[in-house]
C-alpha cells in the first residue's frame, strides 16, 4: 500500500488558501501533506508546518527552482521550516551537506530534468543508473521520481527504478487517475504525490469535494480485499 502525499500545490505553486484547504481535509487519514516553497509568505509556510507538526502529520517540501541558488535556498527553507522530507531537486551533492545531521530525509530527482513544470528525460537505463548514483551518497534517503512527467514506458521505468535501489520511491507529478495510482502501487513505489489533479476537480466523481477527493486517493492507494 503506498503513502498518499496530498500537495498543497497547483501549478508547482502553493495554493493561497492552503490553511482552509489543510482545515477541510484536518480529519482525514491523510499522513503526508507538501507543499512547494513558493505562493505563501514564509511566515504563513512556518505556521502551516506548525499546525500539520502539532496534528501529528510529516511535512513535505518540494523543491521547484531550475537554478542551483535557488535550489540551495530551498534546502535552506526546509531546514528553517523544520519539515520532515526535502523532496526534488537535482543539486544533491551540496544539499547533503547541508541537510547532513538535520533528520530532514532528502529525495532528489533522478535523471534529467528539464523545464518547468519539471519534465523528466533519458532513457530508462540512463534514469536508472542516475537512481543507483544518488542512492549510493551519503544523506540520499530515498527518490522523487517524476514518473508520469517521462516521455517513455512509465511503469516499465517506476519497476526498474524500484528494482535497483533500496531506499524509499516516491512517484511525483502528473498522478491524475486512479488507473495510474494503481499502476505505481503495482510497480512498487513507496509513495505518490497528489497535488493540482485534485484541485483541477480529477477525482471529483459526481461534483465532490476536495475532501472527498482526498478520501477517493486514499481508498484508492489501499489494497483491494479478496
Amino acid at each position: 500500500m503506498p503513502e498518499f502525499v496530498f500537495m498543497l500545490t497547483h501549478d508547482d505553486v502553493t495554493v493561497e488558501d492552503a490553511f482552509k484547504v489543510y482545515d477541510e481535509v484536518r480529519d482525514t487519514g491523510l499522513h503526508f501533506i507538501g507543499f512547494k516553497d513558493v505562493g505563501l509568505p514564509f511566515d504563513r509556510l512556518r505556521a502551516l508546518t506548525e499546525a500539520m507538526h502539532e496534528d501529528g502529520r510529516e511535512v513535505m517540501l518540494e523543491v521547484v527552482s531550475e537554478e542551483k541558488e535557488d535550489e540551495l535556498r530551498s534546502a535552506e527553507a526546509a531546514l528553517d521550516l523544520g519539515v520532515d522530507y526535502l523532496l526534488g531537486g537535482t543539486h544533491a551533492g551540496e544539499v547533503t551537506q547541508m541537510l547532513s545531521g538535520t533528520g530532514i530525509r532528502y529525495h532528489p530527482f533522478p535523471g534529467r530534468i528539464v523545464g518547468h513544470p519539471s519534465l523528466l528525460r533519458g532513457s530508462i537505463e540512463e534514469i536508472t543508473q542516475s537512481a543507483m548514483e544518488l542512492t549510493a551518497m551519503d544523506g540520499v534517503g530515498g527518490l522523487d521520481l517524476l514518473a508520469y512527467r517521462h516521455d517513455g514506458d512509465v511503469e516499465r521505468l517506476v519497476r526498474s527504478v524500484v528494482a535497483s535501489v533500496e531506499v524509499p520511491v516516491i512517484a511525483a507529478g502528473s498522478v491524475d487517475s486512479e488507473e495510474k495510482i494503481r499502476t505505481l502501487a503495482d510497480a512498487g513505489v513507496w509513495g505518490f504525490t497528489v497535488g493540482s489533479a485534485i484541485f483541477e476537480g480529477k477525482f471529483a466523481h459526481d461534483g465532490a469535494s476536495t475532501r472527498e477527493q482526498v478520501e477517493t486517493v486514499l481508498a484508492a492507494s489501499r489494497p483491494v480485499a479478496s
